[in-house]
Order: structure tokens, then sequence, then C-alpha cells
């Protein structure tokens, strides 16, 4: 759905910037100030109707701007769905800017709002107030460019090609408690295999794999363990079998019996670009041509059947998993399962 949605978008500037999954920028430059409302209803509404998501739109002279004109236009029914702000009056700017907290400033985290406040900066205008200079030095230069966008200069450039990850994450809460370090190492070495596939994706390697496991605070009646453990490796890999292994290193170093375990994951670290990878002395060419070529061909066979149609036998072969997170509510796929499809029953 957000692919679809942003391949929609696409068509309405020649460069766009996707920010997260639900989220983009769009380089509006160009555009007559008049023909931008216009366009940004053209664009709700064809989201609208090829995807069936409502989304809000906000125009700004600044990325800072837009990110508050989305919210004004998203929390007040009086805009339809679209702000434009160049098009408020000076005066209604500044009385929007008055009424909106300062966590409503895109950057501005829980603990930069609590600092911002303890200093008597409680509203999106207290901030544009203050000297970018000074707060440059009490914050950091992320603060300054914050303050310049709110007064309508352009410091946030537009990031056409997102960078590669640094840090990549797998991790779910299990449906049901875990006590057995099979089902956890099974669990462990599927969320493995999913980060490794992100890692392969982007074209970079990592060189370590930290793996956690922890039980629930909520059960605070059971005994509690939380643990985590790094394994650094001896040369960066994108190898999903060289991950496994360092998973089930960890894993056995951590585990303990007689705790009911809630969730589990894995993170990538020590992320570098695959192209920049050094040869390593200890692997002959031919056996990382065939550990390369493997790679190739498991990520082929998913790409066309589907996710997790091929995988090592350790992630675990039977679906659905035991342990998986429940989805019982889970909306139906309406736009990718024909199963899903509403019927009508006509006559």
């Amino acid at each position: 759905m957000s692919n679809r949605m942003m391949g929609i978008l696409s068509s309405f500037s020649p460069i766009q910037e996707v920010y997260s999954i639900d989220e983009c920028f769009l380089d509006l430059r160009g555009v007559a100030q008049d023909q931008l409302s216009s366009m940004g209803q053209a664009a709700r509404q064809k989201v609208r109707q090829w995807v069936g998501l409502p989304v809000g739109v906000g125009i700004a002279a600044t990325k800072t701007l837009a990110k508050l004109a989305n919210h004004v236009a998203k929390k007040r029914p009086e805009y339809a769905g679209v702000c434009v702000w160049d098009d408020l009056p000076v005066g209604d700017q500044y009385r929007l800017l008055q009424k909106l907290p300062v966590s409503e400033v895109w950057g501005v985290g829980r603990q930069w709002t609590n600092r911002l406040q303890g200093m008597g900066i409680q509203m999106v205008w207290d901030l544009r107030q203050a000297d970018p200079a000074l707060m440059r030095k009490r914050f950091s230069v992320l603060m300054e460019r914050m303050i310049r966008e709110l007064r309508g200069e352009p410091c946030i450039a537009m990031v056409e090609i997102p960078p590669p990850r640094q840090e990549i994450q797998s991790s779910r809460s299990f449906g049901h408690p875990i006590t057995s370090a099979e089902e956890l190492g099974e669990a462990i070495s599927l969320y493995t295999v999913r980060a490794v596939d992100k890692l392969r994706r982007q074209g970079s390697v990592a060189g370590a794999l930290r793996v956690f496991i922890h039980t629930s605070p909520f059960q605070a009646h059971l005994p509690q363990y939380h643990a985590t453990r790094t394994i650094a490796l001896s040369h960066p890999s994108q190898d999903t079998r060289v991950f496994l292994q360092a998973g089930r290193v960890a894993l056995a170093d951590m585990y303990r019996p007689g705790f009911a375990y809630a969730k589990a994951g894995v993170h990538l670290l020590e992320i570098t670009s695959a192209d920049a990878l050094q040869a390593d002395l200890f692997i002959s060419a031919e056996e990382e041509a065939r550990a390369n070529q493997l790679m190739v061909t498991l990520d082929r066979v998913n790409a066309r059947f589907g996710s997790g149609t091929l995988q090592p036998g350790v992630a675990g072969l039977q679906e659905p998993r035991g342990w998986a997170m429940k989805r019982g509510n889970k909306s139906p796929a309406y736009t990718t399962r024909w199963a899903d499809l509403a019927r009508v029953k006509l006559g």
C-alpha cells in the first residue's frame, strides 16, 4: 500500500523524498502559487480513489513548515485536508504557531521538548522567536536549522535517494510465552533471516550481530530475565548462514531455563557498503563466489514466489508457527488477496 501511494504521489513532482512508510516530501518549485491548493486536492483525491487511503497535504517554503501545515490540514476540518502555508494571512500563521505545542515541530522529540519547556519555550511560536545561534550552542546545528525553517528559510535539503541504514533490526513479541531453547532458537533464526535479507537488498555487509531475549515486564509476578549478547564477525558478511551461526552462539550463551520469554530480536551492526569490502584472506575466491551465488539464488526464489518460500530449516518449517505474534484482528488484504475481496450477491 505504501509503494502504491508513493508511486501515485511521484507523478506530481519529478523530485520525491520518501521519508517513511506513510509520508513523503515533493519538490513543488516552479508551480504557481495559485495552483498549489488545487494540486494538493488532486493528490488527495487520486490517492483516495486509487488506493483508498485518506491523506493530508501540507505545502510550505520549508520542510519544517510543510510538516506543521500537514498537521494543521489533518486536525482542522476547515482546510479540507490541504493547508498551503503561504496562502494564510500572516496573522493567521502567527496565531497557529502560538497555539501549537513545541512538540509538534518536526525533529523535536521528548527529551528536547522537556529541555525547551524548562527554558520557557512552550509553543512553536516561542521556538521561532529564539536566537538561532544561541540555540545551536545549547542543542545542535539541527536546532538552528529548525528555527530558521520556521522563519521560512530553507535549510534542510531534499534527499531523493535515502542513505543506507546503519542498523537493521528484526524483532517481534511472541503469541504466547516461550520456555524452550528450541522454539527460542527458531524465532531468533527467523528474525536473523529477515534482517540479513534487508541487508542484502540495500547492498551492504555487517560486522556484528546483537541478539536479545527477555520476559514480559507486564507479568511482574513471574521471574524476570533480560539478556543481550553481541557477536563480532571475523569478517563483514551478508551471508545468512554466517549470521545464523552467530545467533546460535549468542543464544547458547544467554539462554536460561525456567523463564517464560515474551520477546526476542536481532540487530545487525557495523554496516558498510558491500562494494567497499576487502577480500577475506582465509576464504578462497571460489568458495566466496559459491556463497554469493547461493544468496543470489535464495533472494531470486523468494522474490519470485514470495517471502519465506525458501529459507533455512532452523527458522522452522511449520506454518503458522505456534509462537508467532497473534494476528486475529488483522485487516483483510483487499488489494493483494483474491480470497479477501468483498463479495456482493446480486438478484
